[in-house]
């Protein structure tokens, strides 16, 4: 019964600590939110193959960064911001594919530089691959943290923004 009343009790801050936030990232928060559930089932029922092209130009192996103004470094950094709050409250699956997919997307939004990668890497303890896909912008890491140490790149996709 004290966890119920804790979570009831608790809506009025989360509602007061969300209106605190910057309005770009109350703006966005729902639209976010459900533009992780499409990019979600287009991951689920859509082949790569098709998919793929929506994603940028791809550019192979080559990890490449982009020089940003100080405005476009912002607005990556809020939607950075937007997608990791929207990510947690998703009934489904929001892991690193479905928010590069979304990060994508508003930076396209926004004409915002990206690159789009895709890696793998070897689980020490079972021996077994893990793939892992991130966005960075310029020196923002979008999704996916900093994963240029930890993953082998396998496939870079940019934007053609000039």
């Amino acid at each position: 019964m004290a966890t119920k009343r804790y979570h009831v009790l608790s809506l009025p801050r989360r509602i007061y600590s969300l209106l605190r936030k910057p309005r770009f990232i109350v703006f966005w928060l729902f639209p976010v939110w459900v533009m992780l559930g499409i990019s979600r089932l287009m991951i689920l029922t859509v082949t790569f193959r098709r998919l793929a092209p929506h994603l940028g130009h791809p550019v192979g192996l080559n990890a490449c960064t982009h020089l940003l103004t100080s405005q476009q470094q912002r607005r990556a950094f809020q939607i950075s911001q937007v997608i990791r709050l929207s990510s947690r409250y998703c009934p489904w699956v929001s892991n690193c594919f479905p928010q590069a997919v979304t990060a994508r997307l508003l930076l396209g939004l926004y004409r915002i530089p990206y690159s789009l990668y895709f890696g793998v890497a070897r689980d020490e303890d079972t021996r077994e691959f893990k793939a892992h896909a991130w966005v960075a912008a310029g020196r923002v890491p979008v999704t996916g943290g900093q994963s240029f140490g930890n993953f082998t790149i396998v496939g870079c996709y940019t934007n053609n923004i000039e």
